[in-house]
């Protein structure tokens, strides 16, 4: 027994990050939150599920690459999409997607999706793995090798710029904190860090690092490594008491990766928190101080419409253990309290974004209606602009779109990083049936 727990030795990721070089160091000034000056604003946000979410968000983008743009210099409305945010096996797709945009849809199946990505992970159950688990997770780096070397090529942020669609956000978990940790500038100044030279890679194997199964990934804070002060709303809401508590709590998460008082941060897998990815988003809501924030003032102006699609390919209800008087058993009990953790939060994080999509909307409207003349003409909208017409529309994307029978087989596929292919294939085709019948999105496109 002692030789088989020998692996309870600690096991653990070395930080991939670097300081922020000394010509950025001075400045914090650009926006997490994308800036086009389109009329259109399409978002998605691909939740967490391992291939099986990757494969059903991967359905969603195809259907979109069979709707025509309506826009100059762009094919269909796959050219259009502005911003993804992915979690776990979401943030597979979102950022390959960022990446390669629409040469994704040529490769990603033969190159993930009908993969074996657990190849070089440990998952077999035996005293080695459950003393390395012991010792804070049976796998380390053996994923984002994996994903480097086979997918993203040694990709880094630095090719996931701001200025270009889609904006991607790689959701984590801040375990310490207990808040969303979302791969950007914002929480990337904040460490005095540079998000440009990390690695893509370790970023989807941090949303993916389901507990125990994998080791933290690990980030290292350079306190005084940067002049700039953190962003005025930060202070602005650590001193409000009356400040939300998801706002209030990523604050305080942001102030002690500046202050030293963590030396490392470590994330897990983010679904945890939100396997949605909403609450960057939710937080953009909660933080803006003006009626047209987080969008620029002129973009704002000239929106029309804004559609945001959540892929959810989440677990559904399972097991039988309701249909005896024992049970469930030590692993059911595990799987079914994870579950519940989950579930409860997908579900507030949902109903919070949705209220706090639905206010925003009045206050874009108030305000578009309360522009004078020169404002107008100053923000470029045209003679037959109306102040009230804009429209946003939000919409879940699940199994449970497509039927009972369908969703039923659907939720039976295992959320593992391994598939095979027809299962995989089911997948893409529920993905792409979901987008093609939902409300929302017709409703969007005839707003074309």
């Amino acid at each position: 027994m002692a030789a088989g727990l020998a692996g309870c030795a600690s096991v653990y990721n070395l930080p991939g990050n670097v300081p922020l070089g000394a010509a950025f160091a001075d400045s914090n000034g650009v926006t997490d939150l994308p800036s086009y000056e389109d009329d259109l604003l399409l978002a998605l946000s691909f939740s967490g599920g391992g291939t099986r979410a990757a494969a059903f968000s991967f359905g969603v983008l195809e259907e979109l690459d069979h709707a025509r743009s309506g826009l100059a210099g762009t094919k269909t409305l796959l050219d259009r999409v502005d911003f993804v945010s992915g979690v776990s096996g979401g943030s597979i797709t979102a950022a390959y997607f960022g990446l390669k945009r629409r040469a994704a849809l040529e490769d990603f199946r033969q190159r993930f999706l009908l993969r074996n990505a657990e190849e070089d992970l440990k998952t077999r159950i035996s005293l080695g793995n459950i003393g390395r688990a012991l010792g804070g997770g049976v796998n380390d780096s053996q994923f984002t090798d994996w994903l480097d070397r086979n997918l993203f090529n040694g990709a880094r942020f630095e090719a996931l710029p701001d200025d270009h669609r889609p904006r991607v956000w790689i959701n984590a978990s801040d375990i310490y904190n207990r808040t969303p940790f979302v791969f950007g500038k914002t929480a990337f100044d904040a460490m005095c860090s540079d998000i440009r030279s990390y690695r893509v890679a370790e970023a989807v194997a941090a949303s993916a690092a389901v507990p125990l199964a994998f080791a933290p990934i690990v980030l290292e804070t350079f306190p005084g490594g940067c002049a700039a002060p953190l962003p005025p709303w930060l202070e602005r809401v650590r001193k409000d008491p009356n400040a939300q508590p998801l706002l209030r709590s990523y604050a305080e998460a942001q102030a002690r990766y500046r202050d030293g008082s963590m030396r490392y941060v470590k994330l897990l897998d983010g679904g945890l928190v939100d396997n949605y990815g909403l609450s960057g988003l939710s937080i953009g809501l909660l933080a803006a101080q003006r009626p047209y924030e987080p969008l620029s003032e002129r973009q704002a102006a000239k929106l029309r419409r804004i559609l945001f699609l959540v892929v959810d390919a989440g677990r559904g209800i399972s097991g039988d253990f309701v249909q005896t008087l024992e049970g469930p058993n030590g692993v059911e009990l595990v799987s079914a309290a994870a579950d519940t953790a989950i579930d409860a939060s997908v579900r507030s994080s949902y109903a919070a974004f949705t209220a706090l999509a639905d206010d925003w909307s009045g206050k874009l409207k108030r305000w578009r209606c309360s522009l004078s003349a020169a404002d107008r003409s100053r923000l470029g909208v045209g003679a037959n602009w109306k102040c009230g017409d804009v429209a946003i529309y939000v919409e879940r994307l699940g199994f449970d779109r497509l039927g009972p029978e369908r969703a039923g087989i659907l939720n039976a596929i295992p959320t593992r990083l391994s598939l095979p292919p027809e299962q995989v294939d089911q997948l893409i085709a529920g993905g792409a049936d979901a987008l093609r019948t939902s409300k929302a999105y017709q409703q969007f496109r005839r707003g074309l």
